[in-house]
C-alpha cells in the first residue's frame, strides 16, 4: 500500500533520478497530467498537482518506461514492486 506523503514522493523522484531520468514540474498543457520525453530521459508534470497526483502520474511513469534492473538497489526493488502491486489500485484519471 501506497502513502500519499511527500516522503514518499521523494523516493519516487530519487527511484527516477538513479533510472538517469530529470523530472520537471511545470506548467503546460498535458492530457495525462504529464509527458515523457524518451529520447532526452526526461519527465514532465503538472506543476499546479497537489503531493498525490504528483504520486499517481510517477506511478503510471514508472510502469511505462524500461527499468534498468542494472541501477535498481535492494530498495530500489522493493519501491519498484510496491509501485508495480499499487498500479492496479489507482484510478484512472
Amino acid at each position: 500500500m501506497i502513502k500519499y506523503t511527500k516522503h514518499f514522493l521523494s523516493k519516487l523522484e530519487e527511484f527516477l533520478e538513479r533510472q538517469a531520468y530529470d523530472i520537471r514540474y511545470e506548467k503546460g498543457n498535458f492530457q495525462s497530467g504529464y509527458c515523457i520525453v524518451e529520447s532526452k530521459k526526461m519527465v514532465v508534470i503538472n506543476k499546479f498537482f497537489e503531493t498525490e497526483s504528483r504520486i499517481n502520474n510517477l506511478i503510471e511513469i514508472i510502469s511505462q518506461i524500461e527499468i534498468d534492473k542494472n541501477r535498481m538497489g535492494s530498495k530500489d526493488n522493493d519501491l519498484y514492486k510496491i509501485v508495480i502491486s499499487s498500479k492496479e489500485d489507482i484510478p484512472v484519471s
